[in-house]
């Protein structure tokens, strides 16, 4: 395979984010368009001064944004590799090393299915991290385990907001019945594509 150009957000070593530099120079996965979109959606449900959750945080722009746009916000940030430095940090598989509840979860776990590893661009195959991608053959692996013990995290009036890839809106509904959840709303991103839910 032809080796593709280094993305230029790596050679630049940042990016923005709702208005927050994002430091790359460890090569976490690039923040997302869509995921930038979704998150500006989700801060008007944040109350100022709530305990909050960013788990699998890659770089922490969805946290870091956060700390930036609301008030007194307490943000906690956990994943399996550290890409950058912050004092709220925790090394932690999913919810492993998790302590306490919250009153937000913020969720952006590796959803690809490793089925459509032909559509993936070849420069994001190359350079990203895969581990931050792919989720076994269908891409819910992660997501399952996530919303099997996420429960136990959130607060009485807590919300969750996950991403997840537009194809998968009928498996997500499916598990949030499976695992005793009430109320959720789906939510599209830019592209008109199904790609949030807000969990209650």
């Amino acid at each position: 395979m032809k080796k593709e150009a280094e993305p230029l957000e790596y050679i630049r070593g940042f990016t923005e984010f709702l208005g927050v530099k994002i430091d790359l120079s460890k090569k976490p996965l690039i923040p997302r368009s869509e995921t930038e979109f979704w998150v500006s959606q989700a801060l008007r449900y944040i109350k100022p001064g709530a305990r909050i959750l960013d788990i699998f945080c890659g770089s922490g722009c969805i946290g870091l944004a956060i700390e930036k746009h609301i008030k007194g916000a307490q943000v906690y940030f956990a994943d399996k590799h550290q890409y950058f430095n912050h004092p709220n940090f925790v090394k932690s598989d999913i919810f492993s090393n998790i302590k306490g509840k919250y009153d937000y979860i913020f969720a952006n776990p590796p959803y690809v299915a490793r089925k459509k590893i032909k559509q993936v661009q070849k420069s994001v195959l190359q350079h990203e991290p895969n581990s931050a991608l792919f989720a076994g053959q269908d891409g819910l692996f992660i997501i399952k385990k996530f919303l099997k013990q996420a429960k136990e995290h959130l607060s009485i009036d807590g919300r969750m907001f996950m991403e997840f890839s537009p194809e998968q809106k009928p498996a997500i509904e499916k598990l949030l019945k499976k695992f005793g959840y009430k109320k959720w709303e789906l939510h599209k991103d830019q592209f008109d594509r199904c790609r949030w839910v807000v969990i209650e």
